[in-house]
């Protein structure tokens, strides 16, 4: 029978690496100043989605918004067994918070049309929200089990997973289609293949050829530049290694609810707290001894 499985990754700056640079004056995040890598528990999400293509069948297929360097994490999904990727481009997406995200994502899966299960990671390392995914659920009208740890059973149109809950886990049942958040304990996500990677390493989206082409001739004529970026097209397409680039138009999205216009959330700023001090402050349990306590956190201005 096999299932339609659809992945949501994102490509996010490194945030191990914060600087005085990270945040733009409007702030958004600078992310030129900041390396890009795969969001850890993104790929916990592809491999659920891929163990679940094992077991049943069917084919996985991982969505990624963002800019045109995102698609190396779709390519990083390629060489780990993804069967198709797509990628959402368009500069009046910039700056989405999660409900514009989980806003355009929803309407991405929307054109992909059949699915039967949606895998998105618990949360993304540059906003530590783990809202996209519970977001899109219900935009979708789908029913959502968050916390994913081990998928147990698929029994037709019906799923069985294990949850972790902080202190235990327990067992849900659900109909399909459904979506689910993965955590990092759920799996341990595989290494890329070597022949997929031989295979899509030079992968791309039309808006990455249109670059190159560019960057190659920039004295040719606008329509020999399309002529030669519809012959990359065609050789890439019969390698089965074009990543579909499509943009809000593509999927039909409302332009109110997303980018900036679509965002209600402002970030005031960003900073990186670096924790110096040695050793512990033993707190004597009285009212003299907390009253000491507030007295050093408002001289340090920790508090106030």
């Amino acid at each position: 029978m096999g299932y339609e499985l659809i992945v949501c990754v994102k490509q996010v700056p490194d945030t191990a690496n914060i600087t005085g640079e990270a945040m733009k004056a409007d702030g958004t995040v600078n992310r030129g100043a900041l390396s890009a890598i795969f969001n850890p528990e993104d790929l916990h999400a592809l491999e659920a989605a891929l163990e679940m293509r094992e077991r049943y069948g069917g084919r996985v297929t991982v969505i990624t918004m963002g800019p045109l360097g995102a698609c190396e994490v779709l390519r990083e999904c390629l060489y780990r067994g993804a069967d198709r990727a797509i990628i959402v481009n368009d500069r009046r997406a910039a700056a989405s918070d999660t409900l514009a995200t989980s806003y355009i994502l929803s309407q991405a899966v929307r054109k992909i049309g059949k699915f039967d299960a949606v895998f998105c990671g618990r949360q993304a390392i540059d906003g530590d929200t783990a809202q996209v995914g519970p977001q899109m659920a219900e935009k979708l009208g789908l029913p959502q089990i968050t916390y994913l740890e081990q998928l147990i059973e698929v029994n037709g149109r019906n799923i069985r997973v294990r949850r972790n809950v902080g202190n235990g886990w327990e067992i849900i049942e659900s109909p399909l289609p459904a979506l689910f958040t993965v955590i990092d304990t759920a799996n341990k996500p595989r290494s890329a293949a070597a022949k997929l990677t031989m295979r899509y390493k030079r992968a791309k989206c039309i808006g990455d050829i249109t670059a190159q082409v560019g960057k190659e001739m920039p004295d040719a004529s606008d329509t020999d530049k399309q002529a030669e970026a519809g012959r990359r097209l065609e050789s890439l397409q019969k390698l089965g290694a074009v990543i579909e680039q499509w943009n809000l138009d593509d999927i039909q999205a409302d332009l109110a609810w997303c980018g900036v216009s679509g965002s209600p959330t402002k970030v005031q700023r960003v900073q990186s707290i670096v924790l110096t001090k040695q050793g512990f402050t033993a707190v004597e349990p009285s009212e003299e001894g907390v009253g000491k306590m507030i007295h050093e956190l408002i001289v340090d201005r920790t508090l106030g």
